[in-house]
């Protein structure tokens, strides 16, 4: 197996997977090896998503390790199957991994739901608007550097699009609304193309108002993103240094009750688009 210099989260997912079926049986590093005909130092790499796997041996190992559920398996050897560079490695050496990790899970993703506090969905973002928030970074960007953070921007938004586009749920807060990034005319924009995008079949848009009050996890913004089977199910989450990504099972659990409660405090889509007709208004020349 070839061996990997910077292994994508998405291959260190499915070698963290395999690493959760082994520990499952009980078996150690050098036992898994014995009992699948190979070495410890084969398992270990393979399981840090080091080295690549194909389809017939994670199921193979999957089988050894006598896991009982035929949609995870299937899910896991999907993954091991999927080996085109998508268009974000035509970033790669320019921006955090963890961008080019975003950009690829949510490629790959069923459904999304996401939570925004203080700025619109990336995925829903016109140019000018994500132009007027990349022009708040400090230190300041570059020009080359800001043309490339802005285009990877704008083509994360063609998974809206793509052939099995995931269906999206977007739970934006009355502040991410209300904050002119830009100025007036940019923020009156950005909420034309938000109604606009809001009718497309697979997103929804879905606003909590002010008038909600609190709820959890308000001081972050917060994207949930499915994967084809709930154990693959990723939570993606802000930080100052660069989208940071969580799997572990119970974190999931808790993140899809946090997500119901915020879900539960918003208003349907029809009062979300007329939420935001009337915000538009207040910035409307």
């Amino acid at each position: 197996m070839a061996s990997r210099k910077s292994p994508t989260a998405r291959q260190r997912r499915l070698g963290s997977e395999l690493r959760r079926l082994r520990e499952r049986t009980g078996l150690s590093l050098t036992e898994a090896a014995a009992a699948l005909g190979t070495d410890r130092t084969t398992v270990s790499n393979s399981e840090a998503g080091r080295f690549g796997m194909s389809a017939a041996r994670v199921r193979a190992w999957a089988g050894h390790y006598g896991c009982p559920d035929a949609a995870y398996v299937d899910a896991l050897a999907g993954m091991a199957e999927e080996r085109t560079n998508g268009w974000w490695e035509d970033y790669r050496g320019d921006l955090v991994s963890g961008a080019l990790d975003l950009a690829e899970l949510e490629h790959h993703a069923v459904a999304i739901r996401s939570v925004q506090i203080m700025y619109m969905p990336g995925l829903l973002q016109n140019e000018e608007y994500a132009r007027a928030v990349f022009a708040e970074v400090v230190p300041p960007l570059s020009p080359e550097r800001l043309r490339r953070l802005l285009s990877h921007r704008l083509r994360r938004r063609d998974v809206l699009d793509k052939e099995r586009a995931p269906a999206c749920l977007f739970l934006l807060h009355e502040a991410a609304l209300r904050m002119t990034y830009g100025g007036a005319d940019v923020a009156y924009g950005q909420l034309e193309h938000l109604l606009k995008e809001s009718e497309r079949d697979n997103v929804e848009v879905r606003v909590i108002p002010f008038a909600a009050g609190g709820f959890p996890e308000a001081g972050s913004s917060t994207q949930y993103v499915h994967g084809p089977v709930p154990q693959l199910d990723t939570v993606q989450t802000d930080t100052a240094t660069g989208p940071a990504f969580i799997d572990a099972e119970t974190r999931l659990v808790n993140y899809r009750a946090v997500l119901d409660r915020v879900e539960s405090r918003s208003l349907d889509p029809k009062g979300s688009r007329d939420f935001i007709r009337r915000i538009a208004g207040t910035m409307k020349a």
